[in-house]
């Protein structure tokens, strides 16, 4: 990447958005800090299930465009995926339409097609898409991080103002709630179970018609299956009853799920927000705050494309 007048950055957050932006602008010869209340391997995006698709963000044209340009980057980045963490795996997107694709993403996406009656009993899509081992993808992206200069320091932050750099980058979801403050950001939560791969190699991602979804991805050394979308529960501790529901969605899905060993229970918040807050401040001392939150539940599927748009916003004037 090219580089940009030097110059101190403190991103605070450090999930995959701010992971992910830090590395953008210390590979453009910024001089980058990132705080992180959680160690990396704690934060929400630890928890996502991780397969490249604009789920549940707004607005959906920008989306899509961070969206391609983060494909561009899961691509090179999964011809290493035992370093990386990103694979491309084939899978089916369920109750969608092949327009919907289509109308987007056809000339990123070669050989998208409608899936067959063997591949998924309902209508949907078979594509070739980045699926993200997160554990290993934000370890990568920490060690990308310090080699081009940043560091990454555990630390609490109570306030924005804290942050005494020229440049300070907003990276922290769901605290932004508080933190800026933003009440218009709420959680979603997510619960997870992750069980021994019965010998499953395709994702999967279905919706019933109550609404309910059910998904399922392998990753290396387990599958993962999934999900919930709860608007405005807080609640981090995993209800056995919703585990219970989750592994018998997907096993109507996958018969040989039903006997798999579960190995471990996982619950994210996901930050959601009416829209994508991604917007330069200048404050009055005249330093600069980007923000960069409220991306729900496509932080992955846009953290490239939007990592180099707020480093765009974070360029001096």
């Amino acid at each position: 990447m090219a580089s940009e007048q030097s110059g101190d950055v403190v991103v605070v957050g450090g999930g995959v958005i701010g992971l992910t932006t830090a590395v953008v602008l210390a590979e453009r010869g910024r001089r980058v800090r990132v705080w992180t209340r959680d160690p990396v391997e704690r934060t929400t995006s630890a928890v996502a299930g991780a397969l490249w698709w604009p789920y549940h963000i707004d607005p959906i044209a920008s989306a899509r465009a961070w969206a391609l340009r983060s494909l561009d980057l899961y691509e090179e980045l999964a011809r290493r995926p035992d370093d990386t963490g990103a694979r491309l795996v084939e899978g089916v997107l369920g109750e969608t339409e092949l327009d919907e694709v289509l109308g987007w993403a056809a000339a990123r996406l070669p050989g998208v097609r409608v899936s067959s009656a063997d591949e998924y009993a309902g209508a949907g899509v078979w594509a070739r898409l980045p699926l993200i081992d997160m554990p290993v993808h934000l370890s990568w992206l920490r060690e990308r991080l310090l080699a081009a200069g940043g560091t990454v320091e555990e630390r609490t932050v109570a306030a924005l103002a804290e942050a005494e750099a020229p440049v300070v980058v907003n990276c922290t979801g769901l605290q932004a709630r508080d933190l800026v403050p933003d009440p218009s950001v709420w959680p979603v939560r997510g619960q997870l179970v992750v069980v021994e791969n019965p010998g499953i190699r395709t994702w999967l991602v279905s919706t019933a018609p109550d609404g309910s979804t059910a998904y399922l991805f392998p990753q290396p050394g387990r599958l993962v299956l999934g999900g919930t979308a709860d608007d405005d529960v807080w609640s981090l501790e995993p209800d056995p009853e919703v585990a219970e529901a989750i592994v018998r969605r997907c096993a109507a899905l996958r018969p040989e799920i039903a006997g798999a060993r579960i190995l471990e229970h996982r619950v994210g918040l996901r930050p959601a927000r009416p829209t994508v807050r991604l917007e330069r401040e200048v404050l009055p001392d005249g330093r600069v705050l980007v923000h960069n939150y409220g991306h729900g539940g496509a932080g992955v599927t846009v953290a490239w494309g939007c990592a180099e748009e707020a480093a765009r916003l974070a360029a001096p004037s």
